[in-house]
Order: structure tokens, then sequence, then C-alpha cells
């Protein structure tokens, strides 16, 4: 096959056309590599190669791009270049790792201390968000085991204070349950959070409790009365986990 012509398109990319009329996008490295500026005539075996090694370079800048926003893993980047061969992918994550572009230790790093910094989460949650990104436990804990312990403990100690002030409507029992299983979901551990919960003395707010057993009392007033009522009402506001005046 003979070589008709060549065209610039891009900084690094050119076109050639061939007698049969096919035109290819080949970067500049393979015309380099190959010598077709000088070549007049290549074979089919030759463009094979060279389409296949152009696939390379061309995944090589896909995942280039994908990287200009911000740091990526490998699973990730993987996962970008899916419609290319595994060989492709394969030279292109290689190339990358020897460039630095792949970097596990920094994106953990970097992971970690915008989760710190910009989320309340625990490190639970953190171990497990990185292993869904493809990272071994192994990885992940020689950077978190790093982190002092009262980093943690200052935002369950956050989370707690701000919860006792907010709440409107939950008896101590409940209110103590509700902060420890949501801090335990956030990826927090319970010894922590049952620890740290030891230091607060939650009480329940007396009108906390008059204003949940008025809305108690308004409900069931409708069926019943007398000491039936306020069997019932004292019923209710123990499932509520409300001990006073329940006597």
């Amino acid at each position: 096959m003979k070589i008709n012509s060549y065209k610039k398109k891009k900084s690094s990319i050119y076109e050639i056309e061939l007698d049969n009329k096919e035109k290819y996008l080949l970067y500049d490295d393979i015309i380099l590599k190959y010598e077709l500026l000088v070549k007049k005539e290549i074979n089919e075996k030759e463009l094979k190669n060279i389409l296949n090694e152009n696939n390379n370079y061309e995944s090589y800048h896909v995942a280039l791009k994908f990287l200009n926003t911000k740091l990526r893993t490998e699973k990730e980047i993987r996962k970008k270049l899916k419609d290319y061969s595994s060989s492709n992918i394969n030279w292109t994550i290689d190339r990358l790792k020897k460039e630095g572009y792949i970097n596990n230790s920094l994106y953990i790093k970097s992971y970690v201390n915008d989760e710190i910094n910009l989320k309340l989460v625990g490190p639970k949650k953190i171990l497990f968000d990185l292993n869904k990104l493809g990272f071994k436990d192994e990885e992940v804990l020689t950077y978190l085991n790093s982190i002092p312990k009262e980093v943690w403990n200052n935002k369950i100690n956050k989370y707690i204070k701000k919860k006792i002030e907010t709440n409107h409507n939950l008896s101590s029992l409940f209110l103590k349950q509700k902060i420890t299983q949501d801090l335990i979901n956030k990826g927090f551990y319970k010894e922590d959070i049952l620890s740290i919960m030891d230091n607060y003395n939650i009480s329940d707010d007396d009108s906390i409790y008059q204003k949940e057993y008025n809305k108690v009392k308004n409900k069931l007033s409708r069926k019943y009365s007398g000491e039936e009522l306020e069997y019932r009402i004292k019923i209710s506001l123990l499932k509520k986990g409300f001990k006073k005046n329940s006597e």
C-alpha cells in the first residue's frame, strides 16, 4: 500500500491517506518510529502493528486528559479505557506508573486528608470506600493508622455536642442510641463512641418530656380517658424512652 499524503491535524497528530483512500490519524511518536514521513509504502503487517501501537498512545492521551482534573486510581483509569484492548490498557498503565501519574500512596494520603478535612466520616468508612476504589487494606492502613486518635475523637465530640444542643423531641435514651448509630454509620468505632459518650451527662429535658406528653395525650384522648388514658400515655412514653413521671 502506498502512502498518498500526510497532513498535520494537531500538535502531535498526523493524518495519512493510503492509495485505497483509507485515512488514519497517527501520533507523531508512531510517525517517527516507523519513518512514515520518508516511507512511500507499507505492507499489511506493518499497518497492523502501526495501528495497534497508535492505540497505545491514544489510550495514554485519553488517560492523561482524565488525570488532568484530579488524581485517579488504577481501577478508575482501567474503567475509563474499557474500549481499548487489554494490551493497550496495560501499556498505558505501565507508562503512567513509571511517570508517576499513578501513585497509590499519594492518592491514599490525599483522599484521607480530604475526607478528614471536608467530611464527618470515620476511619472504617474511609477504609471501606478506598477498598471499593481498588486499594488493599494494608495500603490504606499504612497511612490511616498514622492519623492521631484525637482527630477522630474531636469529630465524635463535635457531633455529640451538636446533637445534644439541637435535640427537640428525643428522650435521653433514644438520643444516645441515635447518636451512637449515626456515628457507627459514619465509620467510627463503636468502642470509641461509647467511651466518649460516657463523658456526657445526657438527661431528659423537662420541656421535651412535656411536649411529647402533650402530643401523646392529644392523640390518645380521642379514644381513652381517665386511668386508661394515663396508662396508655405511660406505655407510649416508655416506648419512646421517657421514664420521668411514668410511675
